[in-house]
């Protein structure tokens, strides 16, 4: 249903998990992509990848923590395509479970700076090249956490439930500028950040198929038709869409 011919998609932590299902995702769709994380190498093994299957993909270096590194990545993504339509701030890291007494400020400030200063600013650089080129889409990605937060998970549910009010409040601002934001709010999908948080925790994944309606974890490539949805519909912005399997029903 959706045709992304002529868009520039650049997806953060687009290497792994559900970025590179989303990265696979969008430039089968007939986007060119633009994948951004941590480390170049894993980047371009999927950008050539792709781009040997006759799609189109930048491979780009960038640590979504760091404000300098989102902000060559916007300016290598502008003098590369000349555009970028539809941002995904998919980035994400979990790097303290446990109980809140005993997680450091120092996990805390990483976190912030990676789960939600990081996605504010990227899309804050990029909002003034996406109206000059007469608007765009800009998807962050949540987590039912932020919705019904989980013991031992505090600061990951704190940092994605602060991401949802920015997201309401980007809206309402770059609406005028014929910019839709919306976050989606996964629940159990395949993906190095669940599969670690399976391993850390003992009984954690028979915990979460208890807690959903759909008794399994989602394949990655299921992410694919919620996220397409609001990055091509065009009257849809401000919303979270959750996409877990009935979990917050429970």
């Amino acid at each position: 249903m959706f045709n992304f011919e002529n868009k520039v998609v650049l997806i953060t932590g687009g290497s792994r998990g559900l970025g590179k299902a989303l990265s696979e995702g969008f430039a089968k769709a007939g986007a060119k992509v633009i994948i951004a994380s941590r480390k170049l190498e894993a980047c371009q093994s999927l950008a050539d990848t792709i781009n040997n299957s006759g799609g189109n993909a930048l491979a780009v270096a960038a640590n979504t923590g760091s404000t300098d590194d989102l902000d060559r990545l916007v300016q290598t993504s502008i003098s590369h395509y000349g555009q970028v339509d539809i941002l995904i701030n998919n980035a994400g890291i979990n790097i303290a479970m446990g109980e809140l007494k005993d997680l450091s400020p120092a996990a805390f400030d990483k976190m912030y700076q990676v789960n939600q200063r990081g996605p504010w600013y990227l899309a804050s650089k990029l909002v003034p090249h996406m109206a000059e080129n007469g608007g765009g889409s800009i998807v962050n990605f949540l987590s039912v956490a932020a919705h019904k937060p989980p013991a031992f998970m505090g600061f990951y549910a704190a940092t994605k439930a602060a991401l949802e009010a920015l997201t309401k409040v980007m809206a309402q601002e770059w609406a005028p500028l014929n910019i839709r934001v919306n976050a989606i709010a996964p629940g159990t999908y395949h993906s190095d950040l669940t599969d670690g948080v399976i391993e850390a925790i003992p009984g954690m994944e028979d915990g979460m198929l208890e807690a959903n309606l759909i008794k399994r974890i989602a394949e990655a490539r299921e992410i694919l038709h919620p996220v397409f949805y609001l990055a091509g519909e065009s009257y849809t912005t401000g919303i979270t869409l959750v996409a877990d399997g009935g979990m917050l029903t429970k």
